[in-house]
């Protein structure tokens, strides 16, 4: 998001804010943030629900707002003004906030207020910015939707009212922007994945953890094998780790202090021990490192993982595939030297353009690094942060990558450079991962022998190509409307005999075609060829082969494309050629 797009989101999100205030004097405000497709501002309304009406007066009582012109100034008071002020407001969630920051050594407070005409103020905010100078300045938005939240994110705490909107500097972008809306809802995957049989969710199972049915399971190891060939042509070796692990390794990793909240613990019969189902690869992997000396000649040693993960994510944060309890990540780690780490970073870089190209995704990188203000998050020295960071950096401008700097992005145990890429509809996503890591080897104790006898630490590479298969395979389903590429497509032809009397005919001819190396099926069922051909282009399959007399005397294949009328017609030596060059090629 640029600083403009933010500002007006940011102020688009006050003039919410002052709306509801001003129809419904009772609201309590919590927090308004910009946010990545637009704004939101979370409510307590004592009992009130919002009603697509009270959306709609809403919009009207925000134009007005607007039109008003109403400028958006900055002051700051003493922390403990700041409170009083916030008291008389009987604004109870704003008063926890600033009282919050004063004990952390807040000593003063920002504010933004918005004035109407010479000196009206209209409203206040607990806010540190940044804004747009004149409400005139949001040039179009749309209140979107009404969900529930809890305070803080925690489900102890009051459930709120948070009202979704987006805000451009246009009415066209807004335009623009709700036809993009309405595209990504008819891709939602969570739809798509029923319609195509490609998933399902059981609550004997448990939230976030997806059942995947042949279909999906084929797509999601077709994820899995690129990713494999790509880190493979790089001295990638694949490992396997186990799932449970002793509390210990956590802790000497960090993630223990870091990411306890989110780890699932296992009890045992047999031991006090505590145990946890591991939330991610890398503590594993320097193990195996660890397991004998290393010299400088053995490095670099490159390492991947496709083991399941488990995190203990909130009830209200699961969604779909693209958040889960469980999953897997095509997880890889390097250990290298230091004079060795621009080429490896390079390699990695090359491996990610090369996969997001197949994809048919464009990308840009954001380059995460630390937040300056607030060291404590990290493990590790500063200095060793800042030179971890140039070194990063050097290595994008040299390659001549597009890329953004995002403060506080960090990794907590390195900076990072986060790949970002575009979909079929222009949305956005965070798929792949490089890290450059410092501290965990120096908290393992990982060393080498250098070339004068010496010890030496190693530098520890984290990276992933495409992330969470499961969550990537979210992303391909939406980018592809379902309607997957030849390589990826779970059945790459369905051959729809035209009569029951032809079962036997297309049954061999299906036959044939997987011995070739196809994933094909037979529509079994006794109904007419239009109806066939009309399931077939539901579950989107490529390929459809109409068989009957006529194919039997001619020795020709009729086959139907995917989302064409037309047919064609050709031997099944070169249909077969034709769907080994789209898998060869992936196209």
């Amino acid at each position: 998001m640029n600083s403009n797009l933010e500002k007006i989101r940011h102020t688009a999100a006050h003039v919410l804010a002052q709306a509801v205030l001003e129809l419904y004097p009772q609201a309590k405000l919590t927090i308004g943030p910009p946010i990545a497709e637009g704004f939101y501002y979370d409510f307590d309304m004592a009992g009130k629900t919002f009603s697509e009406d009270d959306l709609q007066k809403l919009e009207e009582k925000m134009k007005n707002i607007i039109d008003q012109d109403q400028r958006l100034n900055q002051y700051k008071l003493p922390s403990a003004e700041a409170i009083k002020f916030l008291e008389k407001q009987h604004q109870p969630y704003k008063v926890e906030m600033a009282e919050q920051l004063q004990a952390s050594g807040e000593l003063e407070l920002g504010f933004y207020e918005m004035v109407a005409g010479k000196d009206e103020v209209r409203f206040v905010d607990l806010c540190k910015g940044p804004h747009v100078k004149s409400t005139k300045e949001i040039g179009g938005f749309k209140l979107l939707k009404v969900a529930g939240a809890y305070w803080r994110g925690d489900e102890k705490n009051a459930m709120l009212q948070r009202i979704y909107g987006t805000a451009f500097a246009s009415q066209k972008e807004v335009a623009d922007y709700l036809k993009r809306l309405a595209l990504a809802e008819a891709r939602d995957h969570r739809k798509l994945g029923v319609q195509l049989e490609l998933f399902v969710f059981s609550d004997l199972v448990g939230p976030g953890m997806p059942l995947y049915t042949p279909r999906g399971a084929t797509i999601r190891q077709m994820i899995i094998d690129y990713s494999n060939e790509l880190q493979q042509k790089i001295g990638y070796q694949v490992v396997h780790t186990p799932n449970i692990n002793k509390a210990e390794l956590f802790k000497v990793s960090g993630h223990y202090d870091k990411f306890k909240d989110n780890m699932l613990e296992v009890k045992s019969h047999y031991t006090e021990e505590q145990y946890f189902l591991k939330p991610m690869n890398c503590p594993q992997h320097t193990q195996i490192y660890a397991a004998k000396m290393r010299s400088y000649k053995d490095l670099p040693i490159k390492i991947a993982d496709f083991a399941n993960l488990y995190r203990d994510e909130k009830p209200g944060e699961l969604s779909g595939l693209t958040r889960l309890r469980s999953f897997s990540q095509d997880d890889g780690h390097c250990f290298c030297r230091e004079d060795q780490i621009e080429e490896e970073f390079t390699a990695v870089l090359g491996m990610i353009e090369q996969a997001l190209k197949t994809y048919g995704m464009e990308y840009w990188i954001r380059l995460s690094l630390s937040d300056p203000k607030n060291q404590d998050k990290y493990i590790g020295e500063v200095k060793t942060w800042q030179k971890a960071e140039k070194i990063l950096e050097d290595i994008l401008k040299k390659n001549k990558l597009k890329y953004q700097k995002a403060e506080g992005e960090a990794a907590f145990y390195g900076p990072k450079m986060d790949v970002i890429a575009n979909d079929a509809i222009g949305r956005e996503w965070q798929i792949s991962t490089i890290q450059l890591d410092f501290g965990m080897p120096q908290r393992f104790g990982l060393v080498y022998i250098d070339s004068d006898g010496k010890e030496k630490m190693p530098v520890m590479i984290h990276r992933a190509i495409v992330g969470s298969p499961e969550r990537f395979m979210a992303i391909l389903i939406e980018h592809y409307a379902g309607a997957f590429p030849v390589w990826l497509a779970p059945v790459q032809a369905q051959v729809i005999p035209v009569g029951e009397d032809f079962l036997p005919v297309a049954q061999k001819l299906a036959d044939e075609l997987a011995a070739a190396g196809m994933r094909v099926e037979v529509d079994t069922v006794n109904e007419t060829v239009g109806y066939k051909i009309r399931k077939a282009e539901k579950f989107k399959v490529p390929y459809m082969l109409v068989i009957g007399q006529k194919e039997i005397d001619s020795g020709q294949l009729n086959v139907r494309i995917r989302g064409q009328k037309e047919t064609e017609s050709m031997s099944q030596a070169d249909f077969i050629a034709r769907i080994k060059k789209e898998v060869d090629q992936r196209l």
